[in-house]
């Protein structure tokens, strides 16, 4: 498992939105500082204490999770998780670290974001599935490295589209954070623009596209649709108004 590769390819498909990627473990001054400081936050870890209940990291994270982590007030800051595992080694325990990591931040009140499809994997089970579908990014550097750059390049573009990098939470207080991480620099904008729940353009784009096997993730700010497919190794856009882009 190595999540600091993940995590370079991950800032390097965000630019200059985002700082990092930085390694908890070894953080200059308080995780409270340093994680107050950013409206959006990518984390990631890898799983050493397969099969266990918690602390399933074997990082820095299970040292903070039940601890100074619960002091922290983090309602409404924007996450996404991603993690790394063995899916043939230990196909039914494949990356449990990461829906511990996703459970901890969600229970503090965080918006999770950045859901993936399993199709394409071989694993058995995971604790890292909610629903039907990956908490996270999943990546398995023993057995699929060759899908690895392909699975970062369509789950940040479906972050994108989710509107992960626009506005922030309501001025969170500091928090305070452990392990790889990446750390996404949103600046807040003074209006959302909100979608009407019956936009008729909406409605006609999600009809025309529900039966072609790809997942729609609308971003009312530009007023485009990212369509994911199943697999998660695929995507294309569509605009109001205009024709399809396709992503590579």
């Amino acid at each position: 498992d190595n999540p600091p590769d993940v995590a370079d390819k991950i800032k390097e498909q965000l630019g200059d939105d985002a700082d990092g990627p930085f390694d908890v473990e070894t953080l200059e001054g308080s995780v409270q500082d340093n994680f107050g400081k950013y409206a959006a936050l990518i984390v990631g870890t890898p799983t050493w204490n397969t099969g266990a209940d918690t602390e399933r990291s074997g990082t820095g994270w299970d040292e903070i999770y039940y601890s100074s982590m619960q002091d922290l007030n983090l309602k409404g800051k924007k996450v996404a998780v991603f993690g790394l595992g063995d899916q043939e080694s230990y196909a039914e325990n494949y990356a449990d670290a990461t829906g511990e990591l996703h459970d901890v931040f969600e229970s503090l009140g965080c918006q999770m974001m950045g859901y993936t499809s399993q199709e394409g994997y071989e694993h058995e089970d995971s604790k890292s599935i909610r629903g039907d579908k990956f908490c996270g990014l999943l990546c398995d550097e023993v057995n699929q490295e060759d899908l690895t750059d392909e699975r970062v390049i369509n789950w940040v573009a479906q972050l994108k589209a989710e509107g992960f990098l626009e506005g922030g939470s309501v001025d969170a207080p500091p928090v305070e954070v452990e392990a790889e991480t990446v750390v996404i620099d949103a600046e807040p904008i003074d209006n959302l623009v909100v979608l009407e729940e019956h936009s008729e353009i909406l409605d006609q784009t999600i009809e025309s596209h529900a039966n072609t096997g790809f997942t729609p993730y609308h971003n009312p700010k530009t007023k485009s649709t990212m369509w994911v497919s199943a697999d998660g190794r695929s995507c294309y856009y569509t605009v109001e108004s205009s024709s399809p882009s396709f992503a590579p």
